[in-house]
């Protein structure tokens, strides 16, 4: 479903993040990781600030295409890891329906699965999550988004 058919938009700034990252920390921070799974793409930035926050410098991925800009398509497993998450930190930016939640569920049954935002349907399959999203929202993250020139009011005005 295209970001136009969403009810609400939600956008994180690059400081929002950052603190809702420390906030999950603030939990996490008397654990003890082997390492960091990171799901790619959109795990491996709040991962590397978790990584910084807990010290942690072992860090590896699991490569899933899950979404294609806007539309959320096929699964595909582009990169797994030879474990089964004892012992690690498995970090996502959002659980969202929970497709790719359970594919990596599944391949790390017993990492904990942390994620920064989580929706209704997807909630259930994470081990702790920092703030809730409603599944009709979609959220527009800081890497998503760049800087643009915002022309003057007074300018606008004139045409």
């Amino acid at each position: 479903m295209s970001s136009e058919h969403y009810q609400q938009h939600f956008i994180v700034s690059w400081d929002q993040l950052h603190r809702d990252v420390r906030r999950l920390c603030h939990q996490l921070v008397e654990r003890d990781f082997k390492g960091i799974v990171a799901i790619t793409r959109g795990g491996l930035i709040p991962a590397a600030l978790i990584a910084r926050e807990l010290n942690v410098r072992l860090i590896d991925t699991v490569c899933i295409k899950s979404y294609d800009h806007q539309e959320q398509g096929s699964l595909e497993v582009l990169k797994g890891v030879e474990h089964d998450g004892e012992g690690w930190l498995l970090v996502d930016d959002l659980v969202d329906t929970g497709k790719t939640a359970r594919a990596v569920r599944e391949m790390l049954p017993k990492a904990h699965f942390v994620t920064i935002y989580a929706k209704p349907d997807g909630r259930p399959l994470v081990d702790q999550y920092v703030t809730e999203v409603a599944q009709q929202c979609w959220i527009q993250f800081p890497w998503d988004m760049g800087v643009t020139y915002v022309e003057p009011l007074v300018e606008q005005a004139k045409r």
